[in-house]
């Protein structure tokens, strides 16, 4: 299915009036096919017969039925239940496809206002929140991060034990600064891992969601650094910590800045943490995927959706829990697309998306866990930015100068600053299945691949 419209703030009566006059045209459709006919008709008209410039579809890089077929084609395959997409390009959308089911269980389909869990999409969301105080001079990045929040001044390294047993504690090289907490180089630790350090992490659980973010100060400050600052790259809370500093600097809960600074701006009147009571109903089903060999199990709503459904917790995490939709999402993908603006509401700079977009990581950061499985990028101010092109056909397309994160339901976007694209993906599998994202791209740059194996 590919379909053309201009993204508008959502509102619920619109949303039940619309859905009672406007079928969902699907890609093979009488009504969908009627529609692609009608649009390059008129297409032809104005730059064909006209004798104006070539056609509009043929200065896009996308093939809609590419990506249709594999959208498709991952349902079929049971690889997703549901799975849809938007793609806007030089200045307009050129395309929408949804299939599959949101929730099979309930027997609703996969559509364009789904709402979906994002996990880490959330990320570049938060890092976008801290630039605006940057900007305003609240803050220099090589701060140590001490300066704002005093919990962390006595932070130590493990490292190791001695004959004895007892855990072996060292002074850090250097101070952990913000620049660090935006790069994941600041010494934290996961908890996900076996070792001493995760342990201890563990048990003083920093983010406890029915505490507050002084408490995460608190017992993160008591949790020592897997390593030294700026020597690794590991994923791990340093986007809190973000959120934990967003709310020193305002006086204000996170949330409410994300909601007064980006959302409410941007007309993302659909993106939160708590998604309101009478919504709920389109919000998509989580699945498991770990067992390759059988279906893909659904998982229970009063767990893995239970921060966007529960109203008892009191810290909002700056690394993951939002909730959006693909439209919501957009409005942020293209603000970041246009250099911090879109509709004449500018939320950065053009030369602070510029800077958020640049790789922050040191040469010598030569451990950088996983993030190379992304292909070949370093790393921004929360998004992972492409340094070269791929180095392969197996690796994830992408241009030099792309940015992009995703998240672990296997959500993705990108922004692709030289083809002037933006794009949103969202399907609902854990674990995370890069797969999907691998056949996403290519399908998206199926011409360029083209001409670029065409043209060594």
């Amino acid at each position: 299915m590919s379909q053309r419209s201009t993204p508008a703030p959502f509102c619920p009566d619109e949303a039940l009036e619309r859905s009672a006059i406007s079928p969902t045209f699907r890609a093979d459709s009488p009504q969908s096919q009627f529609l692609s006919f009608g649009i390059r008709l008129a297409v032809l008209w104005v730059f064909g017969v006209s004798g104006g410039h070539a056609l509009a579809e043929e200065a896009s890089i996308i093939e809609p039925a590419q990506v249709d077929d594999v959208l498709s084609a991952l349902v079929e395959n049971g690889e997703a239940v549901g799975v849809s997409a938007l793609i806007w390009e030089k200045g307009a959308e050129t395309y929408f496809g949804a299939y599959g089911m949101a929730d099979d269980d309930a027997d609703r389909p996969m559509q364009r206002d789904t709402i979906v869990q994002i996990f880490s999409m959330t990320k570049p969301i938060t890092g976008v929140a801290l630039l605006t105080l940057w900007e305003k001079g609240l803050f220099d990045l090589d701060d140590p991060i001490a300066k704002y929040v005093p919990e962390l001044t006595d932070l130590k390294v493990y490292a190791g034990e001695d004959a004895e047993g007892e855990t072996v504690l060292v002074e850090p090289a250097r101070a952990p600064t913000i620049r660090d907490f935006t790069r994941h180089t600041a010494g934290l630790t996961h908890g996900g891992e076996d070792s001493p350090v995760a342990a201890h992490y563990r048990r003083e659980n920093p983010l406890d969601r029915t505490a507050d973010y002084d408490a995460f100060a608190e017992r993160l400050g008591r949790v020592p650094l897997l390593y030294h600052p700026g020597e690794r790259w590991v994923y791990a809370d340093s986007v809190d910590v973000q959120a934990l500093l967003i709310e020193r600097l305002t006086g204000k809960p996170y949330a409410d800045y994300l909601r007064e600074t980006i959302f409410e701006p941007l007309g993302m009147h659909e993106t939160g943490y708590l998604v309101p009571e009478g919504e709920r109903h389109r919000i998509a089903a989580l699945y498991d995927g770990e067992d390759v060999n059988n279906p893909l199990v659904r998982l229970p709503d009063d767990h893995f959706l239970n921060h966007n459904i529960r109203q008892n917790f009191t810290l909002d995490p700056g690394g993951w829990g939002l909730a959006s939709t693909l439209d919501d999402y957009m409005r942020f993908a293209r603000m970041l697309l246009n250099e911090g603006e879109i509709d004449g509401v500018r939320i950065l700079q053009a030369k602070t998306v510029r800077m958020m977009a640049t790789d922050h990581l040191p040469a010598t950061v030569t451990d950088t866990s996983w993030l190379s499985s992304k292909g070949q990028v370093g790393f921004g101010i929360d998004v992972a930015v492409r340094i070269a092109p791929p180095a392969s056909r197996e690796e994830n397309f992408g241009v030099v100068g792309e940015f992009f994160w995703d998240g672990l339901g296997s959500t993705l976007f990108w922004i692709d600053p030289e083809n002037e694209i933006a794009s949103v993906f969202f399907m609902q599998r854990i674990p995370f299945y890069g797969k999907a994202h691998k056949l996403f791209r290519d399908a998206v740059y199926a011409r360029r691949i083209t001409e670029d194996e065409h043209n060594p």
